[in-house]
Parts: structure tokens; sequence; C-alpha cells
């Protein structure tokens, strides 16, 4: 039996008006449709530390920090089909993070060279996000459940 690859995903959520959740998409992929910051845990890394890192090198946002974990998700690649269990963490950011901003992907990383466009939407989303990232929402608050019926 394969090991699953270990990951992790950032619910980044900014308290205004209402409650709103940190989103990216690819500039110039629009078939990798939007999502959140997520990416595998490098060898001796935590899983919060992996967290707040995976947002920083997706998004740029320095300002993060972890409330707690809320799922654990163990669902094959969506396009390879290779195990990976991926680690779901509520993160808030503050409220006068800007409303969107672009971010370039520096390092050597899979992502690296590429450049995201990063924004918040208001919960609940009215739309899934890519590979149903956004089906563990409901846990935080079960008003944030998206509206189409995710899980």
């Amino acid at each position: 039996m394969t090991r699953p690859r270990i990951r992790v995903a950032a619910y980044v959520i900014r308290h205004r008006a209402v409650p709103e959740l940190l989103v990216f998409d690819h500039i110039g992929m629009p078939e990798a449709g939007t999502q959140v910051p997520a990416g595998g845990v490098k060898s001796g890394e935590g899983l919060e530390e992996a967290v707040l890192r995976e947002v920083t090198e997706e998004t740029g946002l320095l300002t993060a920090t972890v409330v707690g974990q809320i799922a654990v998700e163990d669902k094959p690649h969506p396009d390879t089909g290779q195990p990976r269990r991926t680690g779901f963490f509520h993160l808030q950011a503050p409220a006068d993070t800007a409303n969107e901003w672009e971010h370039h992907v520096h390092g050597n990383g899979d992502d690296a060279g590429l450049t995201f466009t990063c924004r918040f939407l208001s919960l609940p989303l009215k739309q899934p996000l890519a590979d149903d990232q956004d089906s563990w929402l409901g846990r935080i608050d079960p008003r944030w459940t998206t509206a189409t019926g995710n899980s």
C-alpha cells in the first residue's frame, strides 16, 4: 500500500461586516480553479508550521495566525489518483488585510514563478472551490457551508 502524501490546507478568515475567506486563482491557468492555500508538508516540519509556510508562499500574507486544525481528509489527488492526507486548518487574518492583490511565487517549489491573484470572498461561498476544498468550512461555522450543497 502506498503511503499518502501529507498535506495541509488553510482557511484564512478575515472578519469584517461578514466573514470572508482568502482564496487565489492562477494567472493564465483558469483550469486550476479558485483555491485556498495548500500544499505538502516538508520532512521534519510540523503541520502548523507547514500551513503558515503555504499561506506565505502562495499569497505573500505574513500576518495570518493559526486558530486550530478542523479536519483531516483522505482523498486521492484528482489528476494522478495518488493517495494524499490533508489537514485542514482555520487561520485568522487581520481585518485590515488588503481586499485583493497579486503575488509572484518565489523559491524552488512546484509553484515557483507562478503569479496568483489573491482575494477575500464572503462566506458562505456561492460556488465550490477547486477539488471541493471548501468541504470543511462548515466545521468552523455551520453557516459557512457552501450554498451549492457541499458536505
